[in-house]
C-alpha cells in the first residue's frame, strides 16, 4: 500500500536531480500510507526579475477516500530546495491531522 506520485514541470524540462529529490522526499510520506494514496507535485519555473529564476513547488495530497489536501506552496531559487520544503509542509499537515484524529 505505497504512496504514488505524479510530477508536472512548467517553464522548464525538469532534471534527474529534481526527480531524485522528489523521490527521496516521497519516502517520508510512506508512514502516512494508510491515509494518503498519492500526491501531485507541480514545479514551475518563473522569473521574478530579469535573469533571476525562481521555482515554485506545489503539492496536493490525495487521500484514500479521494479527497484532496492542498499543501502550502514553496518558492526558492533552487528547485530541489523548493521541493524539499513542500514535502516538509506536507509532513507537517499530516502530523497535525494525526494529532486531531
Amino acid at each position: 500500500m505505497g504512496v504514488g506520485m505524479q510530477i508536472a514541470y512548467f517553464g522548464f524540462v525538469g532534471s534527474a536531480a529534481v526527480e531524485s529529490e522528489a523521490g527521496a522526499e516521497l519516502v517520508r510520506l510512506e508512514r502516512f500510507a494508510k491515509r494518503i494514496a498519492g500526491c501531485h507535485l507541480a514545479i514551475e519555473a518563473w522569473y521574478d526579475r530579469p535573469g533571476h529564476r525562481l521555482y515554485d513547488a506545489r503539492l496536493d495530497l490525495i487521500t484514500r477516500d479521494y479527497n484532496l489536501i492542498p499543501v502550502q506552496r514553496s518558492t526558492d531559487e533552487d528547485a530541489e530546495v523548493a521541493v524539499r520544503r513542500a514535502f516538509d509542509a506536507a509532513v507537517g499537515v499530516l502530523e497535525k491531522d494525526n494529532e486531531t484524529l
